[in-house]
């Protein structure tokens, strides 16, 4: 069965799940040399880092440097998707593909997946300003 992923706040979280993404980290950017030593410093067992080192990661290092994919309900209006693909350009983000259904309703799904690696913001600010977008009336990220 695939993985199941919830993106959950920090504060929700067991503290074992915090401390080992912090020992994660610590190895990712050199503080510890082994798992040991970043297990010691975070004061969680080896085994518990072993355990759900595989399970926990900071969504915006899940989304960097990947292709994510974007669902946006637009409204269907003249220069909307334009100022849309300006908002991905100004992010660093790269446009692979754009895929738009024709509007019924006065609306109009458009898929848009993106490489993440230069953005110049985090997934979730270029999210924000996407939907802050007068005339989208959803946006979301479907795939990533």
């Amino acid at each position: 069965m695939a993985p199941k992923y919830y993106i959950v706040e920090a504060q929700a979280l067991p503290e074992v799940f915090l401390k080992v993404a912090e020992a994660k980290r610590m190895l990712e950017t050199g503080e510890a040399a082994t798992v040991n030593e970043a297990a010691r410093a975070v004061e969680i067992s080896r085994s518990a880092f072993y355990k759900y080192r595989d399970s926990i990661a900071p969504f915006q290092n899940l989304m960097a440097g990947r292709i994510i994919t974007f669902q946006l309900v637009l409204i269907n209006k003249a220069g909307l998707l334009s100022a849309i693909l300006s908002i991905f350009a100004a992010s660093g983000a790269n446009i692979l593909t754009i895929n738009q259904s024709i509007p019924t309703s006065g609306a109009a799904m458009v898929t848009i997946s993106a490489e993440t690696t230069d953005l110049v913001c985090s997934v979730e600010e270029l999210l924000k300003e996407i939907s802050a977008e007068n005339g989208v009336v959803k946006a979301e990220i479907v795939a990533g």
